[in-house]
């Protein structure tokens, strides 16, 4: 005991609670099982006897004290702030879609250049402030999965159909003259020039790709909405629990609870989506769409969740694991599409086989929906078990939370190290 508590004497000396030593030593990799070591039934027991006997740290006289820290934007500006990307990407599909007759032929692709830079902006400020920022930097790898995982549910069927049909085989040329109508989420408007003049919009549903594209940046609100409740009840809930069992048994429900509502709010954002571009209709005899009409709008809730995800872990300490569930989602992509070609090969049919009845069965988009699918369930068994424990909840000392905009009062000075950082302790 002696030795565990010259190991861990400087966290013990900060902290207020037993419960900042509870979870600085499950940082450390101390476990129940390490607690029956020192006749202690569990780490919380542990952690009381180590908080009763190791005498607490006064802060020097001489020690200045610290800044109070700048005021976080009031809740009606922040959800402001939220539903800026929704409302940009909206003006810029209306204003590209407004774009008819004789206009220039690059106004259109300036149009949506120029509003995608806007909405790329909105999204960088929302995920530097509220409850999604994170306390440390994701890397730029996260954000290339994330670009990559965006341009593939957008563009499956044109990407995932010219490999079908063109194979190895398909030459430069043919490439070159494909790029254009892979990436063109608006079609080329045709009819009089007379008549679409005095139209406001393009005769006909609103593309697919643009609908989606607006659901998902409109999915950025109730996702920092979902973050916020999962992480003010977390402290709430660790402020109140007498131990770390019983912490992460309450935890849990939240976790699921917070996933759920972020799904519901998405699939309310993609069913308006579909009904703008006319995927949710019937057909003359009032048969129910195929389901090929509706796996883009599946592969886009499965992306959704699985961003949410990812966020939310790298929000509460687990950059890594976040960055890694967005590469498992890259990699099955990447090899479903590497299977395309490789079918083609002399006697490697079968490679490409379930790709292909997969894609004729339910459409390209199945590929993205499966894989997102899948990532976001191994993010989500991960976090049962990563975002479940005291660490995951305890603030930096002397630093406002995202999410309430008060500084955790914590004693001691203000440059004290936190209880126990998962990213950086080490057993």
């Amino acid at each position: 005991m002696r030795e565990l508590m010259h190991r861990h004497r400087e966290l013990c000396e900060r902290a207020v609670d037993p419960l900042e030593i509870a979870a600085g030593l499950e940082a450390h990799g101390v476990t129940d099982r390490t607690a029956a070591r020192f006749r202690h039934r569990d780490v919380f027991s542990l952690a009381e006897e180590l908080y009763a006997r190791v005498p607490r740290a006064e802060a020097p006289a001489t020690a200045p004290r610290p800044a109070d820290p700048a005021p976080l934007p009031s809740a009606r500006v922040r959800a402001a702030l939220h539903m800026l990307p929704g409302a940009l990407a909206a003006t810029t599909v209306t204003a590209v879609a407004a774009v008819q007759g004789a206009a220039p032929s690059v106004l259109r692709p300036a149009l949506a250049f120029v509003g995608a830079v806007f909405v790329l902006l909105a999204l960088r400020l929302c995920l530097r402030s509220g409850p999604l920022r994170t306390g440390q930097g994701v890397g730029r790898a996260a954000a290339l999965w994330t670009c990559w995982l965006t341009g593939y549910a957008l563009c499956a069927d044109r990407l995932l159909g010219a490999l079908r049909a063109d194979g190895p085989e398909l030459s430069l040329a043919r490439l070159s003259a494909a790029l254009p109508l892979l990436f063109g989420a608006f079609p080329p408007v045709t009819g009089p020039a007379s008549a679409a003049a005095h139209a406001p919009f393009p005769s006909g549903p609103l593309p697919a790709a643009a609908a989606i594209t607006v659901a998902l940046c409109c999915a950025v609100a109730p996702a920092a909405w979902c973050a916020r409740w999962f992480a003010v009840r977390g402290r709430r809930r660790l402020a109140a629990s007498r131990g770390l069992g019983e912490f992460a048994a309450g935890m849990r429900p939240l976790l699921s609870g917070a996933a759920l509502l972020f799904m519901a709010a998405t699939v309310a954002l993609l069913a308006v989506a579909g009904l703008l571009a006319g995927r949710f209709g019937t057909d003359s005899a009032g048969a129910l769409p195929p389901l090929r009409a509706l796996t883009p709008f599946a592969a886009a809730l499965a992306l959704a969740v699985l961003l949410f995800l990812a966020r939310l872990l790298a929000v509460h300490g687990f950059p890594v694991a976040a960055g890694r569930g967005l590469a498992a989602a890259v990699v099955l992509e990447a090899v479903a599409l590497a299977t395309l070609p490789l079918g083609r090969l002399p006697g490697a049919a079968a490679v490409a086989r379930p790709v292909e009845a997969a894609a004729g069965l339910f459409g390209p988009a199945v590929v993205p929906a499966l894989a997102c699918a899948a990532a976001a369930l191994g993010l989500f068994a991960y976090g049962l078990r990563a975002l479940t424990g005291a660490a995951a909840h305890s603030p930096a000392p002397g630093t406002a939370t995202p999410w309430s905009g008060t500084t955790t009062p914590r004693s001691g000075a203000a440059d004290a190290p936190p209880p126990g950082p998962p990213a950086a302790a080490a057993p």
